[in-house]
C-alpha cells in the first residue's frame, strides 16, 4: 500500500475545499453571480430612491404641521389638511383583517394539511384557493360591495369601516392559507411521529408540536397579507370610502383610509402659494402608511422570533 506523505493530504485537502466552496467557479457561474448583483444593486436603488423622494416630499408637511397633521381632519386646502380619519380607517382596517383572516387561514391550513384526506376534491379545493391569490383587487371590491355593503348592510351598515374589514380579509385569506400551508408542511414528519409514538392525538401533536414549529413561516406570510391589505385602493373604492370632507371617524359611518388620502391627493394641482402643496400632504401620509406598515411588521418579526428561539431551544 503506498505511503500518503502529509502534503498530499495537504493538497488533497485543499482541492475538496475549493470543490466544495466553489472557489474555482466556470465563467458561467461568474456572470450569473454578476448578473443577479446587478439586480440586486438595481432593485435596493430603486427602492431608496422612492423612499427618499417620499421623505424629501413629506418633510414640509411634518415640519411645518407637526403632530397637527396626525391629528387633524381632512380639508380643503394642503396646508391644513390632516389624515387622523384615513388613520383611523387604516387602523380599523388592518385589526379587522388580523382578527378575521389570520384565524380563518390558519385553520383552513392546519385542516387541508393535517386532517384532510389528499383525494381529487381536496386537490381541487388547494388549486382554487392558489387561484383567488392571483385574483385582482377590484373584484374583491365587487364582492364586498354586492355582499357585505348589499346583502350584509343590516349588520355592517352600508360602506363602513367593518365592511371595508371583511373585505380586505377575504382579499389576503388565500395568500394566508397558503403560506400557512407550506409552513406547515415544511414540518419534519419525525416531529409528528415522536408525539405519535408517546400516545398523543392528533389535535395534540398538531396543537404542541407542528403549529408551534411552523409559526415562524406563518406569521412572515401574515405579515406579508397584512401589508397587502394596508395598501389596496381599489376595493376601498369599490365599497364606498370616502376622499372629502370626514368631520368624525365611527365604526359604524362613513369611513376612509389613508391609500384613498393617496390616491385623491396625488391628483390635485399643487397652487402657488404657501409652503405645502397636495404633493407634501399625499407624500405625507404615503410615509405615514409606511411607518404603519413597519409597526405591523415588527411586531410580527417580534412573534416571530420568539417562536424560532423556542422551536431551536434557545
Amino acid at each position: 500500500m503506498p505511503i500518503v506523505t502529509d502534503s498530499q493530504r495537504s493538497a488533497t485537502r485543499t482541492q475538496v475545499r475549493l470543490v466544495i466552496t466553489q472557489e474555482n467557479r466556470h465563467l458561467s457561474s461568474i456572470a450569473l453571480s454578476v448578473t443577479l448583483l446587478i439586480a440586486v444593486t438595481f432593485t435596493l436603488l430603486t427602492l431608496f430612491s422612492l423612499l427618499a423622494r417620499i421623505v424629501t416630499q413629506a418633510i414640509p408637511a411634518f415640519s411645518e404641521r407637526g403632530t397637527s397633521f396626525l391629528t387633524g381632519t381632512i380639508g380643503s386646502e394642503p396646508d391644513k389638511v390632516g389624515i387622523w380619519p384615513g388613520l383611523f380607517g387604516s387602523f380599523a382596517i388592518g385589526i379587522g383583517v388580523l382578527l378575521i383572516a389570520v384565524p380563518l387561514g390558519i385553520g383552513a391550513a392546519i385542516y387541508l394539511e393535517e386532517y384532510a384526506e389528499q383525494n381529487r376534491l381536496n386537490r381541487f379545493v388547494v388549486v382554487n384557493i392558489r387561484n383567488l391569490a392571483g385574483v385582482p383587487a377590484v373584484i374583491y371590491g365587487v364582492l364586498g360591495l354586492i355582499i357585505f355593503v348589499g346583502w350584509l348592510k343590516p349588520v355592517t351598515n352600508g360602506g363602513t369601516v367593518v365592511a371595508a374589514a371583511l373585505t380586505l380579509a377575504i382579499l389576503v385569506l388565500p395568500v394566508v392559507i397558503i403560506t400557512s400551508m407550506e409552513a406547515i408542511r415544511a414540518v419534519p414528519m419525525g416531529l409528528r411521529d415522536a408525539g405519535y409514538g408517546v400516545g398523543a392525538s392528533r389535535w395534540e401533536v398538531t396543537r404542541d408540536h407542528v403549529v408551534p414549529y411552523a409559526m415562524p413561516g406563518i406569521l412572515t406570510g401574515t405579515v406579508l397579507a397584512l401589508a397587502r391589505a394596508l395598501g389596496e385602493a381599489a376595493p376601498l373604492i369599490m365599497i364606498g370610502a370616502i376622499t372629502g370632507l370626514l368631520p368624525e371617524t365611527s365604526f359604524s359611518g362613513k369611513f376612509t383610509a389613508i391609500p384613498m388620502l393617496i390616491y385623491s391627493w396625488s391628483g390635485r394641482p399643487d397652487s402657488s402659494g404657501g409652503n405645502i402643496g397636495w404633493s407634501n400632504a399625499a407624500a405625507g401620509a404615503g410615509l405615514v402608511l409606511l411607518v404603519l406598515v413597519l409597526v405591523f411588521n415588527m411586531i410580527g418579526i417580534f412573534l416571530r422570533n420568539h417562536f424560532e428561539a423556542k422551536r431551536v431551544g434557545t
